[in-house]
């Protein structure tokens, strides 16, 4: 069985102009005779499982944090504010700033019950951290910096005659992985304390090309990465690097 990218087929079908469902069927048919269609990768059970259960672990995750802010929204109008706060302390810190106020209290304790049973939940669920590999499912690139390409991290082009342009990304592919890769990236260049090429390499892109740029390249270049890390089956090296450190090696 070979499954087609769609995209590519509407593109096709659209240059036909009567479209039924008869000369979809007939134009398909014709596409598949003389080759003119591109195969995609038809990802296998267990990375469709992943899938879910990231997809599941997402969902949940904006919910919880949907709670939280109802929360926060229903006590500030009476001048209690729960701040910054980590999630752990977060239920005590509501009853601290309830206590005393039985009417507020009967209304907010269901809430946390409902909060911590959902924190409970996605605990279980968060340990999995395998959007990368659920995604690509097979490392069947032969280029790992082919990549980027695969989750639109690579910028849009066109050119006609005289006329070329480089714009913003293409933001193909899998929309959950590429906002994955570039919450990483962010975590890297802002966060990370700890100094390698790679984030030495995205902090001069941020001063140069400003956050949003730095960390759209820093996402393409971790993609790369993890699927070198993948076919080779190395660990990373934090001391190692690439050419003019753009990608820190995994060799």
């Amino acid at each position: 069985m070979i499954c087609i990218e769609t995209r590519h087929a509407k593109a096709a079908l659209n240059t036909m102009l009567n479209k039924t469902a008869r000369n979809d069927a007939k134009d398909i048919t014709q596409m598949m005779r003389t080759g003119w269609f591109r195969a995609v990768h038809v990802k296998s059970e267990s990375a469709q499982t992943l899938r879910a259960l990231l997809v599941a672990r997402k969902a949940m995750l904006g919910k919880v944090l949907d709670m939280e802010n109802m929360i926060r929204g229903l006590l500030r109008p009476f001048g209690l504010k729960v701040g910054e706060i980590s999630v752990g302390r977060f239920d005590v810190r509501v009853r601290d700033l309830l206590a005393g106020k039985k009417e507020l209290e009967a209304i907010a304790a269901p809430l946390l019950d409902v909060r911590s049973a959902m924190r409970q939940q996605l605990a279980r669920l968060h340990r999995v951290a395998l959007t990368f590999r659920a995604t690509v499912d097979d490392p069947r690139f032969k280029e790992s910096t082919n990549v980027g390409a695969r989750f639109g991290l690579t910028p849009r082009r066109y050119q006609s005659g005289q006329t070329g342009r480089i714009g913003s990304i293409s933001k193909c592919g899998d929309e959950l992985t590429r906002a994955m890769l570039y919450e990483a990236a962010i975590a890297i260049v802002t966060r990370i304390p700890k100094n390698y090429k790679l984030r030495l390499w995205g902090l001069r892109l941020d001063r140069k090309k400003g956050p949003k740029r730095a960390a759209t390249a820093v996402a393409r270049a971790l993609a790369v990465l993890l699927h070198r890390i993948w076919t080779s089956g190395t660990t990373f090296r934090f001391g190692a690097g690439g050419k003019r450190g753009r990608v820190a090696a995994a060799v």
